[in-house]
């Protein structure tokens, strides 16, 4: 096996043009962990933030960016048994899948879903791990409930709708367009509400307020999302576009009961990620392999343009996923 590899470095903080294409060293699974030869790339959120200077990796992590992949099984670390050289799989990863070889968990690993090509299995870990975790072990949604989730036309967004759909909640979408409401809508979404025309705080309100809502903008939206749940709701915030600090009331909160929490998925612990990755293979892998529910694409950029494919999602123009194709 080669010895170098290319891999996407950020050169320093900035915009989408600091990726440059740069020969790295393979990297050496150590215990436990297995290397994969990448076929495709996941491209999110986190990678922008880290190339912008504002979300470190964590210690032992490679610097390069990259939070999941898909690929070739091409080499075992001490211990892992249950993989082999050869199989294909897609993975959650600590970093580094902006590159041609990647090191990660064994147990992160997930096997492609039947009747999911590689291009599509490079979009599932990052966003299936944050949604379930979030959405159905933090939030706890049951069917029934009045589920809303923001920027539903995004990766996390498209996932959330079909999930929660799924498994027999009302689901209500916030989005930016006609076009992108429609795409809510044909998932799975009761009601899809264009932010720029629609009130979502008053929308919830008329229909009982929210059990649970799934936030990635923060900002302003913290004391409307409190405003829009029912009682006893729950707000999960997984992120924030808008920034984090906002004035709150908290008298709603305790006089109607309510629960604000949130998670970053990163930084958990191994074994924490690999609880995840069991609940994901027999849940919800299954419904993937059935066609029950699918991964959203929206574009494809070769490895050497992940400057565009950033300025791509940092438009927010897209609708769902969009990868690099490495190998």
């Amino acid at each position: 096996m080669t010895q170098t590899m290319r891999a996407v470095e950020i050169t320093e903080p900035g915009g989408p043009d600091v990726l440059k294409i740069a020969e790295r060293a393979v990297p050496q699974p150590g215990p436990g962990q297995v290397l994969l030869k990448v076929a495709y790339a996941g491209v999110n959120r986190p990678d922008a933030l880290q190339r912008a200077g504002a979300y470190a990796p964590p210690p032992g992590a490679s610097d390069l960016p990259g939070l999941e992949a898909s690929g070739e099984v091409a080499a075992l670390g001490e211990g892992v048994t249950d993989l082999h050289v050869g199989d294909q799989v897609c993975a959650l990863l600590p970093g580094g899948g902006y590159a041609e070889y990647v090191v990660t968990p064994a147990v992160h690993c997930l096997p492609v879903p039947e009747g999911l090509d590689l291009k599509q299995a490079a979009c599932l870990p990052e966003t299936y791990f944050t949604v379930w975790t979030n959405v159905f072990l933090r939030g706890g949604l049951q069917a029934g409930e009045r589920f809303l989730v923001h920027g539903g036309s995004s990766g996390i967004g498209t996932t959330a709708i079909q999930l929660a759909h799924h498994f027999g909640a009302r689901v209500f979408a916030t989005a930016g367009s006609a076009d992108k409401c429609k795409v809510c809508m044909d998932l799975g979404a009761e009601k899809a509400i264009n932010y720029r025309d629609e009130d979502f705080v008053e929308l919830l309100r008329a229909e009982g307020g929210a059990n649970l809502i799934l936030d990635m903008v923060g900002g302003d939206y913290l004391p409307r999302n409190v405003n829009a749940l029912a009682d006893d709701g729950r707000l999960v915030q997984i992120a924030f576009l808008q920034g984090p600090k906002v004035e709150l009331n908290f008298a709603q909160v305790m006089m109607r009961r309510l629960t604000i929490t949130g998670s970053t998925l990163r930084p958990q612990s191994d074994l924490a990620k690999a609880r995840i990755a069991s609940d994901l293979r027999a849940r919800v892998w299954p419904l993937l392999a059935a066609g029950r529910i699918a991964p959203v694409m929206d574009s494809e950029y070769p490895l050497e343009k992940a400057s565009e494919a950033h300025a791509r999602m940092e438009t927010s123009g897209h609708i769902g996923k969009i990868v690099l194709k490495v190998s």
